[in-house]
């Protein structure tokens, strides 16, 4: 595994190799938590070096199902699985989570505040093609240093402490992720909760087209902006197309 230095979510998949992805058919579940006997079946850690600090990730029983459990404590870290995948039509994505508490300080809005105890990360191929000159050549330069290919735009979908749920709104980072809240504020906190997304749709909302191919998905809870902490469950993460129960 290659380690980053940057401090932003994006950076873990943009400079991350894609090297012998996990190819996975529609309908199917991504490398299930509750089947694991260890995190790395097809899950690898994502760390900054110059973070001193790494949010844990462990499998445990939680109410009767195996379960990946996170504790971050101003740091920050994640896990990934890569794939390549066409999303044709509409794709589901649904998952469930549960979290200890939101941050006092979180703010979807500004750099400060852009921490979660939950998010589901899904990046997408990049398309040249619709990059300007600049936008082309920084990346090759990456390309050329790191010796691996970047992803395009990302769905980012978080357990926001004010934003409203539903909003959509641009990272303060970068453009090319777009933070959807789909889960806001501490009401929940402590319980269990399913949610269900149309990736396809949600792309389009986000950026005004279809998506290219998914090329990974990572789930991350993360605290180094805000030096807050909090617990984090994540159940099986499952993509599906529309007509599949």
């Amino acid at each position: 595994m290659r380690t980053i230095t940057g401090p932003v979510i994006w950076l873990f998949l943009a400079i991350t190799p894609l090297v012998a992805p996990h190819l996975l058919a529609q309908g199917a579940s991504l490398p299930a938590f509750s089947k694991m006997a260890s995190l790395s079946d097809g899950w690898e850690p994502l760390e900054f070096p110059k973070i001193k600090r790494h949010s844990r990730y462990e499998l445990v029983h939680e109410d009767g199902s195996q379960v990946v459990k996170a504790h971050t404590s101003g740091g920050a870290s994640g896990l990934i699985t890569r794939m390549n995948i066409e999303p044709e039509g509409s794709l589901l994505l649904r998952w469930r989570w549960k979290v200890s508490n939101v941050y006092e300080n979180g703010d979807a809005r500004e750099k400060s505040g852009d921490d979660y105890p939950a998010r589901i990360y899904v990046a997408f191929e990049f398309e040249p093609e619709k990059a300007g000159f600049f936008e082309r050549a920084k990346r090759k330069t990456v390309e050329v240093l790191f010796g691996e290919e970047l992803p395009g735009n990302a769905l980012n979908y978080i357990w926001a402490n004010t934003l409203p749920e539903g909003t959509f709104i641009a990272n303060p980072y970068t453009e090319k992720t777009m933070m959807i809240a789909v889960n806001s504020g501490s009401e929940r906190a402590g319980e269990w909760v399913s949610i269900e997304r149309d990736i396809v749709a949600d792309y389009r909302k986000a950026f005004g087209e279809n998506p290219p191919p998914i090329r990974g998905i990572a789930v991350m809870s993360d605290s180094d902006n805000t030096g807050e902490q909090a617990n984090a469950w994540y159940g099986d993460i499952v993509l599906a197309p529309t007509n599949t129960d």
